[in-house]
C-alpha cells in the first residue's frame, strides 16, 4: 500500500503534480494534498503516509522544516523535494535529512514518473521485508510459547535453555503470579470463547511487560506481574462485562519454578467448583481446608432406600442436601470428587439391577463421572439429579408393572441366578410353577421380549463384562456364560455385538488406556 502527499503553496503546481501521479501506471491507493508543512505535517499524523513529494520554499513551515519535524516525531515517511532554485545547498541538507531525490522546476513528467517509482519500489520492498519479519517474529514467538507451555506441563529442559529464556523477559520471570483464567459459559451458551477479550484486559491491567499468555486452551493461562495487586485483573473483566473465573498463585520467582506453579494453578482451578461465588480463587482459600473427612455414607444409603417411590421431590433435596456448598467448602476438592464416584457407584449398582427389564433406554452414567466436564458444580448437581430421578421413575414403572406377579419376579431371579447352566423355557416354568405356553405369553407381554432373546441378553451381558474385566480364553467365556459350544456363542455374540468377541475386548482394552491417558493428562 503507497499513500503520497503532495505539498507545494501554489495551487496550479499542486494540481499540476496530482494530476501526474494518479496517470502513473503504477497509481498510489491514495493521494492528499497541502498548501504548506503546518497542514503537511497534521496529514502525515493522521494518515498513513509512505511517500511526500514537497516544495522547499513554502510560508508557515517549508519543506525541510518539515522533514526535520517529522523525523523528530519519527513518522515513516520518505521524501522527494521539488524547488526552483538550483542551489546546492538546498539538495545538500535535505538529502541529509533523509530524502531519496531532488527535482528542480518545472518538473518534467518522466522525471518525475521515475523517481516515483524508484522510490516506491524501495517502499514495497521495505514493506514486504516487514511483513516476513513480522510473521518470522510471530512464528518464533509460538515456539517460545509452545516450549514455554510444555516446560511448565513437566517436559524436562536444559538449565541453559532455562537460562536464555527468563532472558527475554527478565523483570517477569523475576517476581510473577500464574493466572488460569476460565471463562463462565453455561450449558447450550452460544458464543465463542473471550480468551482473546481477555488477553487483551490483561495487556491494560499488566502492561505489554507485565504478562506473557502461555497457553490459550482449553483454558487461558498467563504469567503476570506479582507486584499489581491480584484484585485488579477481575475487577477489569468485571467493569468490561466478562464473567470468568480465575486461579492465581502465589509469588513465584525464577523460570524454574513455572511448572510448580502449573500443579498449583490447576489444583487452585478445581477448587473453583466449590467456591462457586469467588471469582478470584487464591491459595488463601485453601489454607483453611480440611484434609480428612468421612463420606456420608448412611445419608446416601438412606437416599437411595427412596427409589422406586412418590418421593421425587425428597430425592431432589436429598442430593442438594449432600452436595450442600457449606459441606462441600469445609473439605479439599477431592472430597467432592470422591463423594461423586460413591453416588456414581450406587446409581451403578441400582441400575444393574433393573437393567434387564429397561429394554433400549439406559441411564448415561458417562456423563457423571467428571465433575469439571461442566460449567460449575451447580450444573453438575442438576444432571446428578436428573439422572437419580430417571432411576427413580424407571424402579417405579417397575414395581408397578410387576407388583402382582411374584411368580414373573421369581422366574427373572432364577434365569440370572442359573444363565450358566444349561436352561430353557420348560425348566424355568417348572421351577415356578406354571403352564408352559402361559409363562411364555406373561414373560414375553411383561418383559418385552421372548424368553430366549432375554435370556441371551442375559448370557451375553455377562459375556462382555468378562471379555473387558478379565483375562479368560473366550473359549472359556462361552462355557461360563451357559454356551455348549464356542461356535454358537460366537455366532450370537456377532449377532448381537456386529462384531466378533476378540473384537470387543480389543476394543474395551483401547478404550479403557485412553481414559487412564485422559486421566493422567488431567492431573
Amino acid at each position: 500500500m503507497i499513500n503520497i502527499l503532495i505539498v507545494d503553496d501554489q495551487k496550479h503546481i499542486r494540481d499540476g503534480l496530482q494530476a501526474m501521479v494518479s496517470q502513473f501506471p503504477v497509481k498510489p491507493d491514495a493521494i492528499y494534498v497541502a498548501a504548506n508543512g503546518a497542514e503537511a505535517l497534521q496529514l502525515l499524523r493522521q494518515y498513513d503516509i509512505q511517500l511526500v513529494i514537497t516544495d522547499i520554499r513554502m510560508p508557515e513551515m517549508d519543506g525541510l522544516a518539515l522533514m526535520a519535524r517529522t523525523k523528530e516525531e519519527r513518522i515513516g515517511a520518505d521524501y522527494l523535494i521539488i524547488s526552483g532554485y538550483s542551489d546546492f545547498a538546498y539538495a545538500q541538507k535535505a538529502i541529509g535529512l533523509g530524502a531519496k531525490g531532488y527535482l528542480l522546476k518545472p518538473v518534467k513528467r518522466d522525471d518525475l514518473q521515475a523517481s516515483v517509482e524508484h522510490i516506491c519500489q524501495e517502499i514495497q520492498a521495505r514493506q514486504e521485508l516487514s511483513l516476513s519479519m513480522k510473521h518470522m517474529t510471530r512464528r518464533a514467538q509460538e515456539t517460545d510459547r509452545k516450549e514455554l507451555c510444555m516446560f511448565m506441563q513437566g517436559a524436562a529442559n536444559e538449565a541453559e535453555w532455562i537460562c536464555q529464556t527468563e532472558q527475554h523477559h527478565p523483570e517477569l520471570w523475576r517476581s510473577y503470579r500464574l493466572c488460569l483464567l476460565r471463562e463462565q459459559l453455561w450449558i447450550n451458551q452460544p458464543g465463542a470463547s473471550s480468551s482473546h477479550s481477555m488477553e487483551a484486559i490483561a495487556y491494560r491491567v499488566y502492561g505489554s511487560k507485565g504478562y506473557l499468555t502461555l497457553q490459550h486452551g482449553p483454558h487461558l493461562i498467563l504469567a503476570v506481574d506479582a507486584s499489581v495487586d491480584t484484585g485488579a485483573l477481575s475487577a477489569a473483566l468485571q467493569a468490561e462485562q466478562l464473567d470468568a473465573v480465575i486461579a492465581m498463585t502465589g509469588p513465584q520467582q525464577g523460570l524454574k519454578e513455572l511448572p510448580g506453579s502449573y500443579t498449583q494453578v490447576m489444583e487452585l482451578y478445581r477448587h473453583s467448583y466449590i467456591f462457586p461465588d469467588k471469582r478470584c480463587i487464591l491459595p488463601v482459600h485453601m489454607e483453611r481446608l480440611q484434609q480428612q473427612w468421612q463420606l456420608p455414607y448412611e445419608e446416601l444409603y438412606a437416599l437411595f432406600q427412596l427409589i422406586g417411590t412418590k418421593n421425587s421431590g425428597n430425592i431432589a433435596q436429598g442430593i442438594s442436601a449432600i452436595f450442600h456448598k457449606d459441606v462441600l467448602q469445609r473439605y479439599h476438592i477431592r472430597y467432592t470428587q470422591q463423594l461423586i464416584g460413591a453416588t456414581v457407584q450406587l446409581l451403578e449398582e441400582y441400575e444393574r439391577v433393573i437393567r434387564p427389564y429397561m429394554g433400549e433406554v439406559a441411564l448415561d452414567m458417562e456423563c457423571l463421572r467428571n465433575l469439571f466436564d461442566y460449567p460449575s458444580i451447580r450444573d453438575y448437581i442438576q444432571a446428578l439429579q436428573q439422572q437419580l430421578l430417571r432411576l427413580n421413575q424407571f424402579y417405579y414403572d417397575y414395581n408397578c408393572s410387576y407388583r402382582n406377579t411374584q411368580d414373573l419376579n421369581e422366574a427373572i431371579r432364577f434365569i440370572h441366578e442359573s444363565y450358566h447352566k444349561p436352561l430353557d423355557l420348560a425348566m424355568v416354568s417348572n421351577h415356578v410353577s406354571l403352564n408352559y405356553a402361559y409363562f411364555s405369553n406373561i414373560f414375553k407381554k411383561n418383559v418385552g421380549k421372548g424368553f430366549a432373546e432375554y435370556l441371551r441378553d442375559v448370557r451375553l451381558d455377562k459375556a462382555r463384562r468378562l471379555l473387558a474385566e478379565t483375562e479368560h480364553k473366550i473359549v472359556d467365556v462361552a462355557a461360563m456364560v451357559g454356551y455348549e459350544s464356542y461356535k454358537s456363542f460366537t455366532r450370537a455374540f456377532r449377532d448381537v455385538m456386529d462384531m466378533q468377541p476378540t473384537e470387543y475386548r480389543q476394543l474395551m482394552r483401547r478404550k479403557y488406556e485412553r481414559e487412564v491417558s485422559c486421566r493422567d493428562t488431567a492431573l
